[in-house]
């Protein structure tokens, strides 16, 4: 949205921190990286514009964590494994399921998740990272990058208090959209200003989860292809989570296409539509849907979740080659699982497919061509759109975010640029952690019971 006229601001900025690290969004992949960041010694500071942490996972209730396993293979260690276990631990997931995605599109595939309750990862992160001890400030938008002779040296924010600089030699970019790296001038991909639609996600309580598990799954299809005709479903899709207590259903069902969610108009109509398509769903479910006759609209999420925005241009761009051929990596600091998740632009279908063997992402990825200190983590990496579809599931995401948060850390402490750091002592400080990022250090699990 060019302006028409422009105005001219001379901004006196108070310096309201100075820290080893900032990571800036506190989603999956900022999450971890803050609370690796903090326990390789770090003084660490996490900026999140929302009102908890976790991301997709809180505030967009989608409401699992997938890619821990590639089949039944683990593939995911560390913190976030850790996490995971602490979830479970805190009665807010009943463990590891089996989960069929794209099911009602006609292409299911099985997965490993872990669904849980939202609520419950919003304090269970906040433990784990008060514990680690960094600093959060919540309800802080970011601003501006401040870089200086090639090099980021800290951000401005927006908070309550109004505009904050904050400064570190260090700063993670887990914003999503990559705002930090557009900020200090990153290059990045060009996709044509195409995106893969979004999706409000919303509760329904006082769901029978077993008895719809008690129809067959060509029923169901064929029900969802009904509501699709009849214009009250928008994609092919009877997705939810069922929460410990089997009575609730977080639903992933609304499809909002068209929209460019680094444009606030678009943004603005995205979550109007969202609540106009759940409001058909919901009736839709309760007409036709066995399980679902009594159910209770408990909940909508906190925002619009969005699938792509930005990917940058890192020091290497890990290809779909990359991920069906298995290429292996000397600079591998994470594990992905897949599946390739691409959704339609324009369409009711999704693309999904397996990676034949978990793959390597390596560090370049993480780096940001032309500006050092500066390192990203999650969706925004540098990847393919197809590369990326595989990569940002919130396992991964995760993943990376530990291996940046380490590297920052590192990088601090030694008063060096990141670039600078052997990727081999960030993969011995990771191997510590118990994290898992090459091949050969993944181990079979017992299927679930």
């Amino acid at each position: 949205m060019p302006p028409s006229d422009t105005i001219q601001e001379t901004l006196n900025t108070p310096v309201a921190g100075r820290y080893d690290v900032i990571v800036v969004g506190g989603g999956a992949s900022g999450t971890v990286a803050a609370i690796a960041a903090a326990r390789t010694g770090a003084r660490t500071l996490l900026v999140e514009r929302g009102g908890c942490l976790g991301g997709a996972a809180t505030a967009n209730l989608v409401a699992q964590w997938v890619a821990f396993f590639h089949g039944e293979t683990r593939v995911v260690g560390g913190i976030p494994f850790e996490l995971a276990e602490r979830v479970q631990a805190a009665g807010g997931s009943d463990g590891f399921h089996r989960y069929v995605m794209g099911e009602a599109a006609g292409t299911p595939f099985p997965l490993r998740v872990l669904p849980f309750n939202p609520e419950t990862v919003k304090w269970v992160l906040d433990g784990a990272v008060s514990e680690a001890g960094a600093e959060v400030l919540l309800h802080t938008s970011f601003a501006r990058a401040l870089v200086r002779d090639g090099a980021i040296s800290g951000v401005t924010v927006e908070s309550v208090q109004g505009r904050l600089a904050l400064l570190a030699p260090v700063v993670v970019d887990a914003s999503g959209d990559a705002l930090v790296c557009a900020s200090a001038g990153v290059p990045f991909q060009d996709d044509g200003g195409e995106r893969q639609p979004c999706t409000l996600s919303f509760r329904l309580s006082n769901v029978d989860v077993a008895r719809f598990r008690a129809v067959p799954s060509d029923e169901r299809r064929a029900r969802v292809l009904d509501g699709l005709r009849r214009g009250e479903l928008f994609w092919e899709s009877l997705s939810f989570v069922s929460t410990p207590g089997g009575t609730d259903a977080i639903c992933l069902m609304s499809r909002i296409q068209d929209i460019d969610a680094l444009d606030a108009r678009d943004a603005s109509r995205a979550e109007q539509e969202g609540r106009r398509q759940i409001a058909s769903i919901v009736g839709f479910l309760r007409r036709e849907i066995p399980g679902f006759e009594h159910a209770i609209l408990a909940d909508v999420a906190e925002r619009v979740g969005v699938r792509e925005t930005r990917r940058i241009e890192g020091r290497y761009t890990l290809s779909e080659e990359d991920i069906m051929q298995a290429r292996g990596f000397e600079d591998s600091i994470a594990l992905g699982a897949g599946p390739i998740d691409r959704h339609q632009p324009g369409g009711t279908g999704i693309r999904l497919y397996a990676p034949p063997q978990p793959f390597e992402i390596p560090l370049r990825t993480l780096l940001p061509a032309g500006v050092e200190g500066l390192l990203v983590c999650g969706r925004t990496l540098s990847a393919t759109r197809e590369a990326m579809a595989g990569a940002r599931h919130m396992a991964t995401s995760m993943a990376m975010g530990q291996a940046v948060g380490t590297l920052g850390a590192i990088a601090a402490a030694g008063s060096r640029p990141p670039s600078d750091v052997p990727v081999s002592q960030v993969q011995h400080r990771l191997a510590q952690d118990h994290a898992l990022f090459r091949r050969e250090q993944v181990v079979r699990q017992n299927p679930p019971a």
